[in-house]
């Protein structure tokens, strides 16, 4: 399949420099924008960290979010799996008096049993039972949750089945096991916002950065899925996905 020059020159041109958890590249230009939530995670990350004295951040990134969530207590840690992040939160956080840690295994968190009245998660995976061992009486752990079918149509048209076991990752899955593990669930809610990519390229530097969605990803293995995705840009202005986002807060019982 003969490509034109603008895809040739769209996909050959991808901006490698990606650092923390910051899309601002392809963001900021709006060659890539979101639906709406109707709810907001960070407004009610900011007022719960206003409300305690010892808060863990799971999964920071490059801290880029926590970053804003000032003043912090006098007790914050924050830990981060993915280890060329781990110096760029060091870097960012702990100026800020925010005790870094880098996470090897979710099942087995470095802290003392009801060490937290406030663990936040977004994004991140977790072991609930280890939740529960370091979060206080009454403590609140609020996560927000990156659904099993985020973005599936990415995959429909790149040939590539989405992670059957993933795809199960929902409110109702999640909420089981948080209820079962001595939680009471004060809100919770799932939906499905739009997200689009005005250019090929801004969704080759999307699929860069997340490897998860398309594993081992590269332009040549998928050239021509690209291509067709980049053909319905051409006709609608856009490439259109659904998102799939959920959270969840729950009390420590």
């Amino acid at each position: 399949m003969k490509k034109d020059k603008q895809f040739l020159s769209l996909i050959n041109h991808i901006n490698d420099d990606f650092t923390g958890w910051d899309f601002s590249y392809i963001t900021s230009t709006g060659r890539m924008d979101n639906g709406m939530l109707s709810w907001s995670y960070g407004s009610e990350a900011l007022y719960l960290m206003q409300e305690s004295q010892a808060v863990l951040d799971m999964g920071t990134g490059g801290g880029e979010f926590l970053s804003m969530l000032q003043p912090f207590p006098n007790t914050i840690y924050a830990t981060e799996g993915y280890k060329p992040n781990v110096p760029i939160a060091k870097e960012r956080l702990e100026p800020l008096g925010v005790q870094v840690v880098q996470l090897h295994e979710e099942n087995k968190l470095p802290f003392e049993n009801a060490q937290f009245d406030l663990i936040l998660n977004q994004h991140e995976s977790f072991c609930v039972r280890e939740v529960n061992r370091i979060i206080s009486h009454k403590g609140t752990f609020l996560t927000q949750q990156v659904g099993g079918l985020d973005c599936a149509q990415i995959n429909e048209y790149l040939g590539v089945p989405i992670n059957k076991e993933f795809s199960q990752w929902n409110l109702k899955r999640v909420s089981n096991e948080i209820n079962k593990n001595d939680f009471n669930i004060v809100f919770s809610k799932e939906e499905f916002p739009v997200q689009r990519f005005y250019d090929i390229g801004a969704l080759v530097y999307y699929l860069q950065a997340i490897p998860w969605q398309v594993p081992n990803f590269n332009t040549e293995t998928y050239m021509d899925g690209l291509y067709k995705i980049h053909q319905v840009i051409q006709s609608k202005g856009f490439f259109e996905v659904a998102q799939h986002r959920f959270i969840i807060k729950a009390e420590a019982k």
